[in-house]
Formats: structure tokens, C-alpha cells, sequence
């Protein structure tokens, strides 16, 4: 299931009519949005195509691999000037080395962890020297870089919470503030992938699961900030696309769980034992390999599968 919200109550958001997508003539849309202040009952709405794209610049970042890797290469495709954030580009990882294989000067890979604000601040400088007209600002940013963990509140130590925050949720904050200013020269948007675990809560997934809800709280306060100058701020909120994410591999389960529990409390693991333990592991791996492997119908299908508009 993929959710995009994208705006405040149409009540409280005057503006232009959007354009419809037409069921009956199979007339066409893509999923980049606008407002609207009235939507007819029973109709989902679609934007017009961005055009034209050539001059308009993009940060994507998480770039390494799944959906920021995925969405950098069909941004790229449709003709936008992507710059795609790559934690491990500085470390020759395969996911940066393909992209720069692509041997364009619409698509460049920069270094970013999202977590060091020196790394972000250099990226905001590259991409701004590298703009046509630094004052008309930059067209979009995409907060994908993330990482997840699992275990439930007992097994998860105080660390791991630090850590999933400060990527997903303190990562998303710190870049879209150094990246506001050309965002808003440029009256463009703001994308932040969260989650369906952004809106629900999900067993053993509580480190998750905050950072996401906090990215859904931070894109609604940003949202109504926004608005009256003129920038759209989306929130993207797939569900289970583990399996296209490399977010885990076998391997990688089998060693959290290790770690975890060795370093659980002595009445912890007295109380709920070794063989719960195993039980809820051997449940993660499961879920684990589940879920969709293909991302690219999340960017190019006129309607993806299993997807709701919040307007």
C-alpha cells in the first residue's frame, strides 16, 4: 500500500482547480500535485506534468539503493536535474558508481549523510553554485534517506532509538531547513517519504514507528507554514517495500538480534526467555520477506497499485 497526503483541509486552502483524471477516457496523470479548494465526492485528484523540467533541480537523498536510487534514475529520465545524495558515495559504494556510470550532466551523485550538518551544508553549496539563477532557488528536495530496526520496547536499547531518530527523523528536519531557502525562492516542494508505520502502530517496530509519526507531525506544521508562500509539502507513505529496500538481509536480522540479545538485562531475558526470543525473530524475518521488490510503479503508473489521495 503507498499513501501520498499532501495538503491541509480543502476548506482552509483557497486556491486554483485542480485538473481530474478521467476514468472513462483514461486521460492522463502523473503524481506530482497541486491544491485544491473543492474536489467532487468520489474522484481522486492529479496534477498536470511539470513543464517544462529541464531547468528545474532536485535533491534526492538515500540514493544508495531502493526508492531514492529507483526515483533518481526516473526523475533523471523525465528530464529534471537530479542531485542524488548518497551516504556511501565517498566509500565506492555500487549504488553511486552505477549512477555515476550513467555519464550525464543532468544526473550528479554528491556524499551526504544526512546526520552531519557539515555534509549537508556542503551539499546546499554545491547545488546552489551549480543552479542557472541561484536567487530563482531549487525545485524540489525528497527526504528518502532512512534506516529501520526492529524489537520490541524491552529488547531495544536506548542507543538504537538515538539512531533511527537522528537519521529518519532529525535527518529529514535538518536537511529540509538548510534547503528551505532555495525551495522557497523557487516556490517548489518538499517531499518526505514516511511510512503506513507514520500512521499506525506495529509490534517490536517502536523506534520505527516514532521517527515516522514525527515525520508526519513535521511535514503538517511545515505544511501550513508553507503554504502561503507558495510551497507544496507531500508526504509519501509506502507500506511494505522491505524486500526492495535492502533495508534488511538475512544476515543483517540475524546480527541485531544477536547484539540485542546479548546486551539484554539479565531480568529481561530470565523473564521472557530464549524461546519467545527466537519466536518474534524468526516472525521479523518473515515479514521481512514479504512486500513488493518493485518500486518503479511507485514513480511512473498513472494510478499505483493499492494507493489512497488525502487532500
Amino acid at each position: 500500500m503507498l499513501t501520498v497526503r499532501l495538503s491541509r483541509p480543502l476548506s482552509k486552502l483557497p486556491g486554483k482547480t485542480p485538473s481530474f483524471s478521467d476514468r472513462e477516457n483514461g486521460t492522463r496523470r502523473t503524481l506530482l500535485f497541486s491544491s485544491s479548494s473543492s474536489v467532487p465526492v468520489g474522484r481522486r485528484t492529479y496534477a498536470d506534468t511539470v513543464n517544462p523540467v529541464g531547468s528545474k533541480a532536485l535533491l534526492v537523498t538515500g540514493c544508495d539503493s531502493g526508492f531514492g536510487f529507483s526515483l533518481a534514475k526516473h526523475l533523471h529520465s523525465k528530464g529534471f536535474l537530479v542531485f542524488a545524495g548518497c551516504l556511501l558515495k565517498d566509500k565506492g559504494d555500487a549504488g553511486s558508481k552505477e549512477l555515476d556510470s550513467l555519464k550525464s550532466d543532468r544526473l550528479r551523485t554528491v556524499q551526504l549523510n544526512v546526520c552531519k550538518s557539515e555534509e549537508v551544508e556542503k551539499v546546499v553549496e554545491l547545488i546552489r553554485s551549480s543552479l542557472e539563477d541561484p536567487e530563482k532557488g531549487m525545485w524540489g528536495l525528497v527526504n528518502n534517506a532512512g534506516i529501520s530496526t526492529f524489537g520490541e520496547v524491552e529488547f531495544t536499547s536506548m542507543e538504537t532509538y538515538k539512531e533511527v531518530a537522528e537519521v529518519n527523523l532529525w535527518g529529514t528536519v535538518r536537511t529540509t531547513k538548510s534547503f528551505l531557502p532555495l525551495i522557497r525562492r523557487a516556490k517548489g516542494r518538499i517531499v518526505n517519504i514516511s511510512s503506513m508505520l507514520g500512521r499506525m502502530a506495529n509490534p517490536a517496530r517502536s523506534p520505527y514507528c516514532i521517527t515516522k509519526f514525527g515525520v508526519e507531525a513535521f511535514s503538517d506544521c511545515l505544511r501550513y507554514e508553507m503554504h502561503p508562500l507558495g510551497v507544496k509539502v507531500c508526504v509519501v507513505e509506502p507500506g511494505n517495500f522491505i524486500a526492495a529496500t535492502s533495508l534488511y538481509s538475512p544476515e543483517r536480522i540475524q546480527a541485531i538480534a544477536t547484539k540485542m540479545w546479548d546486551e539484554l538485562p539479565e531480568v529481561v531475558r530470565k523473564d521472557y526467555g530464549k524461546k519467545y526470543f527466537d519466536e518474534k525473530i524468526a516472525t521479523m524475518e518473515t515479514y521481512c520477506n514479504s512486500g513488493s521488490t518493485d518500486t518503479t510503479h511507485l514513480w511512473i503508473a498513472h494510478r499505483p497499485r493499492k494507493t489512497h489521495y488525502q487532500y
